[in-house]
């Protein structure tokens, strides 16, 4: 079992606190991708920055065996005033890390100092601080600036704080662990005209109204009942007045699915109802459907190895290995696309901040789980790229 030492979690609390005062919004982590990187170098790793913008790259090789382990920590905040009045509390005014990356970055320092120190392992550990996670562009740019060609792994793991969750618990699953995310948008062209007199015009406001309406039978007819989607009409915008009827409509909004070819099936429904609606009433539309987060699914053997490294740390009362998938979405989807993966929950607490909702304005990291992260972390490598194995 690795033991982290008082001293590296007094130094991981420093970490976090400091990461937590000065939050970055995705692609501008750039006092926090060069604190990772100059530390990354302290602990006398290989260090490479910039990439996929101010994403850092850290490798730990210890013998000559060829297996790899990539490990994958988030750095991005959130652009939300944080309403913590802790000294720690965020020093940028409304941007804050109301998610808990400063943990995620955090805890992987310090399995990577610890391992660089005293690690009992041969092959190479591969540290990947993503930025831009919130926006779900982070991982992409970061794979199409070659990090899996560059540093290649087997197989790719990453690890999520989850409020409500019992501190110090893990909870996984294999295949879809988080939903697909898509954002869509509807702009409609009718014809305005007077309040008084509906009928010399087009309402633009009515057709969207039904749309909004039949939009809802996407997941409650549309479906196999037995498979999870959700579709949300977020925005409703007209150039309407008080006595002046709309002829352009743009409706907005978000649709999440756990399965691939399910958010296919609901882009595909999407653009049947809004094309027979307006048909209907005469006038034209516009879809747009970008999905911005892919399906997070896990891959079998990666998880089973996660598992198994999370019941010798916590032990199996402590584990959930078959927990139910969550319609939240994430930005390792696309690194578990690229390679075998598996994303985890850990738990941050059931009291007080640590329970807060994740992007809450009074939400806060559990800095007691700095050591248990790091640990798992650790665990994880010695596990897979023991001397065993070789």
């Amino acid at each position: 079992m690795p033991l982290i030492t008082e001293h590296l979690t007094d130094e991981m609390i420093a970490w976090r606190q400091d990461f937590h005062r000065h939050p970055e919004l995705g692609f501008d982590e750039h006092r926090t991708s060069a604190r990772v990187a100059d530390l990354l170098e302290s602990f006398g790793l290989e260090v490479h920055r910039g990439i996929g913008g101010t994403g850092v790259v850290g490798v730990l090789q210890r013998g000559n065996e060829p297996r790899s382990i990539g490990l994958r920590a988030d750095m991005d905040a959130l652009p939300i005033r944080e309403a913590n009045g802790f000294a720690h509390r965020s020093e940028t005014d409304g941007v804050m890390h109301a998610c808990g990356h400063d943990g995620h970055t955090t805890m992987l320092l310090g399995a990577a100092k610890h391992l660089a120190e005293r690690g009992n392992f041969n092959g190479r550990a591969v540290f990947i601080f993503q930025p831009a996670e919130e926006h779900g562009k982070g991982g992409p740019a970061m794979i199409a600036d070659g990090l899996f060609e560059n540093f290649a792994v087997d197989a790719v793991y990453g690890i999520h704080n989850m409020p409500g969750m019992a501190e110090g618990s893990f909870a996984l699953r294999t295949g879809a662990m988080m939903a697909s995310e898509a954002l869509f948008e509807i702009r409609i062209q009718g014809q305005g005209g007077h309040a008084a007199m509906p009928h010399h015009g087009a309402d633009a406001l009515v057709v969207g109204a039904e749309i909004v309406t039949a939009l809802q039978t996407i997941v409650s007819r549309k479906l196999n009942p037995g498979i999870n989607g959700v579709v949300s009409v977020t925005e409703f915008k007209t150039d309407g007045q008080r006595n002046v009827l709309p002829g352009r409509a743009v409706l907005k909004g978000d649709a999440r699915a756990l399965n691939r070819d399910v958010n296919a099936r609901i882009e595909q429904k999407m653009r049947q109802i809004v094309e027979g609606v307006c048909l209907a009433h005469g006038v034209t539309a516009e879809v747009s459907y970008d999905t911005v987060f892919e399906v997070t699914v896990n891959a079998a053997e990666p998880t089973a190895r996660a598992a198994k490294a999370a019941i010798a740390l916590a032990g199996a009362e402590h584990v959930n290995t078959d927990c139910a998938p969550i319609l939240g979405s994430e930005d390792f989807a696309h690194m578990a696309l690229a390679r075998p993966g598996c994303f985890l929950f850990l738990g941050n607490g059931t009291e007080g901040p640590h329970a807060r909702p994740l992007h809450s304005a009074d939400y806060d990291f559990n800095d007691r789980n700095l050591a248990t992260g790091a640990a798992f972390w650790v665990q994880l490598v010695e596990q897979e790229l023991s001397e065993q194995l070789a």
